[in-house]
């Protein structure tokens, strides 16, 4: 798909991984909306790339909705979702002061699953409502897993098993939406520079970059954004999960 001219919607827009992808999306001459619940950072990226922000609980079905209508008042019906909202606490199943709070597992699930099926149904729906394009196609639909979902580490169950659902949707997204020409893949990033690691201490960081096999540094979101820049690009590319990591297997712990 051409991305020139297009409406994207980018949730977890306002840093990391979503920022960069709004970054190269706007220079291709996307119209970007950046969904985010920090509509503070939000806005500083919407400002600085020509776009719009908007505060949004990808969670939360009527924030959803309310967020797509907002979009769609401004830059009209998106042909390009990109979901990058998530988070990434640490908590082993049973650890020091006892069995870990359900509600503390289920607020990754919320927020990184669920959320990820919010906005892709959502998205879905609209797109499936516009004229088809060159190949009949007529959107793309991007989600973000993480290496975590094939070897999750200690401390990674709720994070590990939310990636892993996103990745399961992926092929099963891919097939219902087929017959409307929406494609729909998954990124799965290894280690990446985004505020997460960053905000470790620079000897943890340093000690995580040197078990990238090649190359043996975290990955930056510009580098992601080449990928998802690519898949929007290439019609062929579908139901797939793709590890951008380096070569990297994470290790028990």
């Amino acid at each position: 798909m051409k991305i020139e001219g297009q409406a994207v919607l980018i949730t977890g827009g306002g840093g990391g991984l979503g920022a960069g992808t709004a970054r190269a999306l706007a220079s291709a001459g996307a119209k970007v909306a950046l969904l985010d619940s920090n509509i503070g950072n939000a806005i500083s990226i919407a400002q600085e790339i020509g776009g719009i922000a908007i505060e949004c609980d990808v969670s939360d079905e009527a924030s959803g909705v309310d967020a797509l209508e907002t979009a769609r008042s401004k830059h009209g019906p998106a042909r390009i979702l990109v979901n990058c909202a998530g988070i990434a606490p640490a908590e082993k199943i049973v650890g020091k002061n006892g069995a870990m709070p359900l509600d503390n597992f289920r607020q990754v699930i919320e927020v990184n699953l669920i959320g990820t099926f919010n906005l892709i149904r959502l998205a879905a729906a609209d797109i499936m409502e516009l004229p088809t394009l060159e190949d009949n196609e007529r959107g793309v639909i991007i989600s973000t897993a993480s290496v975590a979902a094939f070897e999750g580490q200690l401390g990674q169950a709720a994070y590990g098993a939310s990636k892993g659902g996103v990745h399961s949707l992926t092929i099963i997204c891919a097939r219902e939406f087929a017959r409307y020409g929406i494609r729909v893949n998954t990124i799965a990033p290894g280690l990446f520079a985004t505020p997460m690691l960053l905000g470790m201490p620079q000897d943890v960081q340093d000690s995580l970059a040197a078990t990238i096999p090649f190359p043996s540094r975290f990955g930056t979101p510009a580098e992601y954004a080449k990928l998802a820049m690519s898949i929007i690009d290439n019609v062929m590319i579908n139901g797939e999960t793709i590890r951008l990591d380096g070569g990297i297997r994470l290790q028990p712990r």
